[in-house]
């Protein structure tokens, strides 16, 4: 461990950004928890962080020299506000920077896309995390967690596609690696489970491990964009059904050994995913 060393949190009682600063806490590193209210974090310092309030930002970045990067919940374009944050943050003194992306959206391509392009540009040190699909979509409040919960349905415009369903856990365990050692990745990492499943599987998954019957529903694009947009911007829901179409075309039917690779240990599959929610809600 290096004393020196303090790590901005962004999004830090979010899905992944609690599971980050628990990671580095448990490693003896320092940790400055930020979101939107300054929520309390164990053995990290809380302060209060918003993308669209820049004046938010100093006290964030003042005596961090590396950072984990949501970007902005919703927004289709995160670069507006967050490349001039990163200008800032490079000018503060960070000089480590780990982005969380999605392996849906390449470097130049929509969204946070451009954030990840211009990355290698703002920092010596960097990686760009870019997981396939969480595990967790399907549990607590989500869309899916809802319809599972209410309905015994999951809804998708994924066909029989099938994606490589990546725990938070695993995600948060490579960012964490790549917060810390010694060689930044300085490149991209693919993040999957071991195995692609699709809805109709991971469905049946559920079904035996909960008891409860789960299907999968199959819905066009339009049904599916206007069924977010019940709840989002329709520019992003519209982003999102598409990506659900680019599932149902292949795009997601892929594993990689990034997991392993950087934390030295497999990543889980969804059954123990499902059985530890089931467990915990005992």
């Amino acid at each position: 461990m290096n004393d020196l060393n303090t790590t901005l949190v962004i999004g830090a009682t979010g899905t992944t950004g609690r599971r980050v600063a628990a990671g580095l806490i448990a490693e003896g590193h320092r940790v400055k928890a930020a979101g939107r209210s300054a929520t309390p974090v164990d053995g990290a310092q809380a302060v209060r962080f918003d993308w669209n309030e820049p004046a938010t930002w100093d006290e964030a970045l003042d005596g961090v020299d590396r950072a984990y990067l949501v970007p902005p919940i919703g927004s289709c374009d995160p670069a507006a506000v967050m490349l001039p944050f990163l200008r800032r943050a490079r000018t503060a003194g960070v000089h480590r920077a780990v982005l969380l992306s999605s392996s849906a959206i390449p470097a130049g391509g929509p969204a946070v896309g451009q954030v990840h392009q211009a990355l290698p540009g703002l920092f010596a040190q960097w990686a760009v995390l870019r997981p396939s699909w969480f595990m967790q979509n399907f549990a607590d409040s989500t869309p899916h967690g809802r319809s599972i919960r209410d309905e015994g349905v999951i809804m998708s415009a994924s066909g029989e596609g099938r994606v490589g369903f990546v725990d938070a856990d695993d995600i948060a365990a490579v960012a964490v690696r790549a917060l810390t050692d010694d060689q930044a990745p300085n490149t991209d990492l693919i993040l999957t489970g071991p195995q692609t499943l699709s809805y109709a599987d991971v469905a049946a998954v559920i079904t035996e491990a909960t008891g409860r019957p789960v299907v999968h529903r199959q819905l066009t694009f339009e049904q599916l964009r206007d069924r977010w947009a019940a709840e989002i911007p329709l520019e992003f829901a519209t982003m999102l059904a598409g990506m659900d179409r680019a599932i149902a075309e292949g795009a997601e039917d892929r594993t990689s050994d990034t997991v392993y690779r950087l934390t030295g240990r497999a990543p889980g599959t969804f059954r123990a995913f499902v059985e530890r929610e089931v467990a915990r809600s005992i």
